[in-house]
């Protein structure tokens, strides 16, 4: 399976362009911090809790059924246990690299009726990673977006996710965010509750502080016209969630129903756009 790699003398990231442009691995200091597996095969036939991956053109959970947009008609089918469509069309199809090093994918135009193009781009400097993403709307109509990353950093590994609102459970379609209290309020670096599954809104600067005791800090910042964090930390799993998106779980339902936390109605040829930087800090041992 064909690999990028990017590295200063801090990182190294390693991106596998036919697996939906997914970082594969990432060393900060010689440490691995996400969930990596063993063989990148392993990718392909379990895309959903390795690794980091692009999740467009929406991110978290839609409900699976036909559903009426404007002129078009979404039947979106069920790709996870709980039955729902979750984390978009690109996160395991193969993409393409530009000699600018830009990763590309287009979609849409089937169950998701709207055509798109996704890009991203990643660079290393220092001990910074910078991930870029960019998702416009390639139809002659305007279309429902959604864009995100979803990484699984590994544990152990404490966490603050600097937001005073949470929507606190993403399972549920009608949720609505409330203010951070009990389990929820993480905006001081701690271990993440077992089995936490939720989004932070309202967040402050920087969005999110990560710790792996004796190893590394990370601090990430995210740019973008809307901010959520999802967040999640199975008991059963060696890692934990924490994804920068431009919407709420169910956005396409909170779009439909003019409530906060949609999915962003894009015009043709508009852009949405995530930034998210990740500067990394060797803790002594």
């Amino acid at each position: 399976m064909d690999a990028l790699t990017l590295s200063s003398d801090a990182l190294e990231v390693v991106v596998l362009p036919d697996v939906g442009a997914r970082l594969h691995r990432l060393r900060a200091f010689g440490q691995d911090l996400l969930r990596t597996p063993n063989r990148a095969a392993v990718h392909e036939g379990d895309p959903f809790y390795w690794g980091a991956y692009v999740m467009a053109p929406w991110g978290n959970r839609l409900e699976a059924r036909r559903t009426r947009f404007g002129s078009r008609w979404l039947n979106l089918p069920s790709n996870f246990p709980d039955g729902s469509a979750i984390h978009g069309q690109v996160y395991a199809r193969p993409w393409q690299v530009r000699e600018d090093g830009l990763l590309t994918i287009h979609g849409g135009g089937d169950t998701w009726p709207w055509r798109y193009q996704v890009g991203l781009r990643l660079s290393v400097s220092g001990a910074e990673l910078r991930i870029e993403l960019e998702l416009t709307n390639r139809d002659d109509e305007p279309m429902p977006a959604g864009l995100g990353i979803h990484p699984w950093f590994r544990r152990p590994v404490r966490v603050a996710i600097h937001g005073a609102s949470v929507f606190p459970n993403n399972l549920d379609p009608g949720v609505r965010s409330q203010p951070v209290g009990g389990k929820f309020d993480l905006r001081v670096v701690r271990e993440m509750p077992d089995d936490t599954d939720a989004t932070w809104t309202a967040l402050s600067e920087p969005a999110v502080e990560l710790v792996w005791p004796q190893r590394a800090k990370a601090i990430m910042r995210v740019e973008a016209a809307m901010t959520f964090i999802v967040a999640a930390s199975p008991s059963t799993l060696d890692a934990i969630a924490v994804e920068p998106q431009t919407h709420a779980p169910h956005g396409l339902r909170r779009l439909l129903a003019g409530e906060p936390g949609g999915l962003t109605l894009l015009e043709p040829h508009e852009t949405l756009s995530v930034v998210a930087r990740l500067g990394f800090e060797q803790l002594a041992e």
